[in-house]
């Protein structure tokens, strides 16, 4: 009787687990849904990009409807560039200076990190790669039907288990690995606008 009720047991708690998985595709769709949710409310993050010979160059970059603003630096040089869809601002810390000139539509669609996490399941074939309490990591790669030249052929991507948001994103493109990480939501437009009461002393160059 006892043996009866033990076996019971296990066979519950597997059906359970097996009834509570989850493919990648529905945690791709489920992440896609919960990033719609803060569509209004802007991102930011941490970009590093390590290309060879060059080396590691890290910018924190923010977005907020058609406002971008991205904080880099190099060599010890602070370059920090806001965009919206007429201009661009780009302020560089060794000549305390701002030049303005007009913004390139491409290099602004370009510069759209969150586009990276939409539509996976359509030219990606996706797994789970490995799981923690955390989080899992979902392995995509391209697929036959992916006809995008410029497409990645591989993207990790680690997604919340607690909020199913996105945690972290990698890939590789042209020998240039990206890695997105410190995803949070939530920017004010103090944050992407460029104000020159917070430069004081600053030149400004305008060539539009």
């Amino acid at each position: 009787m006892k043996n009866k009720a033990f076996y019971f047991t296990l066979l519950i708690l597997l059906f359970s687990l097996f009834a509570s998985a989850q493919t990648a595709g529905e945690i791709v769709s489920r992440m896609e849904t919960e990033i719609d949710k803060y569509e209004n409310d802007g991102v930011s993050m941490l970009n590093i990009v390590k290309v060879p010979v060059i080396g590691t160059i890290k910018s924190t970059a923010y977005t907020l409807g058609d406002k971008m603003r991205m904080d880099s630096e190099v060599k010890g040089v602070k370059v920090i560039v806001w965009m919206d869809n007429d201009n661009e601002w780009t302020y560089n810390s060794k000549n305390n200076e701002v030049e303005i000139k007009k913004a390139d539509p491409k290099k602004r669609e370009a510069d759209d990190d969150m586009e990276m996490f939409d539509g996976l399941t359509e030219g990606y074939d996706v797994t789970i790669d490995s799981e923690n309490d955390k989080a899992w990591e979902l392995l995509c790669k391209k697929n036959k039907a992916n006809k995008d030249k410029d497409a990645p052929k591989k993207i990790t991507i680690a997604v919340s288990k607690g909020t199913y948001l996105p945690v972290s994103l990698t890939t590789k493109m042209s020998g240039v690995t990206i890695t997105m990480q410190d995803i949070h939501f939530g920017v004010t437009d103090k944050q992407v606008t460029f104000n020159a009461d917070d430069f004081p002393g600053i030149t400004i160059t305008d060539k539009r």
